[in-house]
């Protein structure tokens, strides 16, 4: 039996298994109430959609069909910013977030420097990779280290490279800002948790005449990102550069299925509002009787 068939196989019974548990769960605590929320109906029947996407084109990619991924202009100009960095012959200064290794914008931030640091690797361009948390600095440095021996260029990574700074947030920042100023890296990216030094970072980065690549999901600090770099990622693209750039069919098939999810909410919604509009009271009743994304259970 093929491996990925074995591991749907896999996936299937887990999740047969966790909606037995859950389903047994419910009866067994519904001694003053129904067994079944009738009111959760819509977000079960969401989950099995996402799940059956997922499963669907994660299948699809293994097989080694090629599947449409929404252009990120970010993520296309990483390697022109690598290619100018080794024309003239100036390092590259990659930040991965100030937060430690247990947020998810760091973890999708140090996920993309072994991307982009493969791509550096190839092109022996020098990297500078400063880090806030000494958790972060040794993740960054194994990352780094493997990409450098993926691409075939084991002894030219220097640890060195990735550096750990400050603690505080403000003095990481100074920091960082001399860097750019002393060094002046040909390329800034910025992709990971960012707060209130992201302006200063950017504005830095922006004098000392540099390619600016930045992304977070902090929404506060996006207005300052798009102002001062040449390319921002916004919110959930964050996420989703990990799997753009390595096309790895679990992750691709991940991404397709939140694609797909994402055109479905839109489409209910803009449905959801025209009926509204034309009065159709019945189809808005049945909607507000199954809905339980607001309701308490």
């Amino acid at each position: 039996m093929p491996a990925h068939l074995r591991n749907t196989i896999r996936i299937g019974l887990t999740a047969l298994l966790l909606t037995v548990v859950s389903v047994s769960s419910a009866f067994a605590q519904a001694e003053d109430g129904p067994a079944f929320l009738t009111n959760r109906i819509n977000a079960l029947i969401l989950v099995i959609v996402f799940s059956v996407a997922v499963m669907y084109f994660t299948q699809q990619a293994r097989k080694g069909k090629t599947l449409f991924l929404r252009k990120i202009p970010g993520l296309d100009a990483v390697e022109e910013a690598v290619g100018r960095a080794t024309e003239m012959g100036r390092p590259i200064l990659y930040i991965p977030g100030i937060l430690d290794l247990d947020e998810m914008d760091t973890i999708a931030g140090v996920s993309i420097l072994g991307r982009v640091t493969k791509i550096v690797a190839e092109y022996e361009t020098p990297l500078i990779v400063p880090a806030r948390y000494p958790t972060v600095l040794a993740a960054c440095q194994e990352i780094c280290e493997q990409a450098y021996a993926e691409a075939g260029k084991p002894d030219t990574f220097n640890k060195d490279s990735v550096r750990y700074l400050a603690g505080e947030q403000f003095a990481f920042t100074a920091a960082v800002n001399g860097i750019m100023m002393r060094e002046r890296p040909a390329t800034n990216i910025y992709l990971g948790g960012f707060f209130a030094e992201s302006l200063l970072l950017a504005e830095t980065g922006n004098a000392a005449g540099s390619i600016q690549i930045a992304g977070t999901s902090q929404p506060e600090q996006l207005p300052f990102f798009i102002a001062a770099c040449d390319y921002t990622l916004m919110g959930e693209e964050l996420y989703a550069a990990s799997a753009y750039l390595s096309h790895e069919p679990l992750m691709t098939g991940g991404l397709k299925g939140q694609d797909l999810i994402k055109v479905i909410l839109i489409t209910v919604i803009i449905v959801g509002v025209i009926l509204s509009l034309l009065d159709h009271w019945n189809v808005i009743h049945f909607f507000d009787i199954y809905s339980g994304w607001f309701q308490e259970a």
